[in-house]
């Protein structure tokens, strides 16, 4: 009782509002939830030389796009649950098009910079990966969370540069922390994918070394920038993710 009231008094000073249209009374209106909730392909408009199998659970436009600033960048923290449940959909969309794999799945999130960490003074890929493990495990998905990757050196803002630049500002960027174990199937995560090059960098330094097959990468995002391919559905784009090679 206390607590609804003490919600009801904020709700006064500070109303809620939905982050990705404004309706009052709402952390995320049903229609806004609704559009991160359609696991399609990612396929950037220049797919990167080993870009992983990877599924997003919504269009990185319309609402969605505030959405996803408002908790990168606004500090609305309390927009971790939805997404967390957004990014847990993408990742057992593209697990479930993978071939079955012994143990756990293994939620690899993408390391912020200490730049991006000194900002925003939280992580909030890893704040993401911890809910949608959560939501995974209550689901029965024997998922974990493994901080593989650690950031070494210094990447220059990759804003307004082209994709093959991208790639070559983040190359090396990565490093493991740990070794992979044999066999895991590891899901890389992130916030958005736009032209692939943070989650093609990710694989390629979570796979360097392994033999072919010992491990299998994929990834997962809360939302991409869509690409227009006519007569494609979110359907067509699943078949598209189980056509994939898995293997790297």
């Amino acid at each position: 009782m206390g607590g609804s009231v003490v919600g009801a008094l904020a709700d006064l000073v500070l109303p809620r509002t939905c982050a990705g249209c404004g309706l009052l009374g709402w952390i995320l209106c049903r229609r806004c939830a609704a559009l991160l909730a359609r696991p399609r392909a990612a396929t950037p408009r220049r797919v990167p030389w080993g870009f992983p199998p990877t599924a997003a659970a919504g269009a990185y436009s319309g609402p969605v796009r505030p959405v996803v600033n408002a908790f990168k960048e606004q500090g609305r923290t309390e927009l971790a649950r939805p997404l967390g449940t957004a990014l847990a959909l993408a990742a057992a969309a593209v697990v479930c098009a993978a071939p079955a794999v012994r143990g756990p799945v293994l939620l690899v999130p993408v390391p912020s910079s200490r730049a991006a960490l000194r900002t925003r003074g939280r992580d909030h890929v890893r704040e993401l990966t911890a809910r949608a493990v959560a939501e995974l495990q209550a689901a029965g998905v024997p998922a974990e969370e493994a901080r593989l990757l650690r950031r070494q050196g210094r990447a220059r803002d990759s804003a307004g540069l082209s994709a093959a630049a991208r790639r070559a500002n983040l190359a090396g960027t990565f490093q493991c922390s740990s070794q992979p174990p044999r066999g895991a199937l590891l899901v890389v995560v992130d916030d958005v994918v736009t032209s692939g090059a943070t989650l093609t960098e990710a694989a390629a330094t979570l796979s360097r070394g392994a033999r072919p097959g010992a491990l299998t990468v994929l990834a997962a995002v809360v939302a991409a920038t869509p690409r227009r391919v006519p007569g494609a559905t979110s359907d067509d784009d699943l078949r598209v993710v189980r056509k994939r090679p898995e293997n790297v």
